[in-house]
């Protein structure tokens, strides 16, 4: 984590600790593992830490690179599937997306040289005028408003997106990519953000909008299974 000089020069150390503590995720929602082999079945993942998110930095449409921690996450997620049958590989068109794919099966000896399809529909959420600029501060700022920015479902930022937003164009994705499965018979893995995954888990586990906003979803490492039924 790099700390803009800046802050640390205005703001005393404990109130910074503070504001890094809200920024940090702390309640991480389990990812449900659904996995009925006499169904195809969907496998979605978020990407590893960026420099963004060390840095405390609103990312959105940013096209920032994995860290080191986060390729190691990467490698976590692919133990876990390493032993996985699947049959189609997507990833949101942002490198850290494609990246953390690339890792991901990296193990598998099926798939590990398998095309990745890239969608910008499975993009993280777009923060408009935020982007590139630090939640730290607005955290030892304006606390409220860091809140109403990241985890309000149809708060829009100015010239980006809300939740809601990515929500739709997320399940315009879901809504082409089931029938295919179904038709083929085949095992997708895709690869997205945060906030893109939110779609995802709103559609599959039956979430409302304040479950959807608040919803936490680990930095690769792990993955979300849903049977097509």
């Amino acid at each position: 984590m790099n700390i803009d000089p800046q802050i640390i020069e205005k703001y005393p150390k404990e109130k910074i600790d503070q504001a890094v503590e809200l920024l940090t995720y702390k309640k991480i929602t389990p990812l449900p593992k659904d996995e009925n082999l006499e169904y195809p079945i969907l496998y979605v993942f978020r990407h590893g830490q960026t420099t963004d998110n060390a840095d405390f930095i609103f990312s959105g449409w940013r096209n920032v690179d994995l860290t080191d921690e986060g390729i190691r996450q990467a490698k976590v997620l692919a133990e876990k599937l390493k032993d996985k049958k699947l049959d189609m590989l997507i990833a949101s068109d942002q490198i850290r997306a494609v990246k953390t794919m690339q890792i991901a099966v990296s193990l598998n000896e099926r798939i590990k040289d398998m095309e990745i399809h890239q969608d910008k529909r499975l993009r993280e959420r777009c923060y408009g005028d935020l982007q590139g600029t630090s939640k730290l501060m607005v955290a030892l700022e304006n606390p409220e408003q860091l809140k109403l920015d990241r985890r309000s479902f149809d708060h829009i930022p100015p010239n980006g997106e809300s939740i809601e937003m990515v929500c739709k164009r997320v399940y315009e994705f879901i809504d082409e990519i089931v029938p295919l499965m179904k038709q083929f018979k085949m095992n997708v893995a895709v690869s997205c953000h945060g906030n893109s995954i939110r779609g995802f888990r709103r559609y599959f586990e039956h979430l409302n909008d304040e479950e959807t906003a608040i919803v936490e979803t680990p930095l690769a490492q792990d993955y979300a299974a849903y049977s097509i039924q």
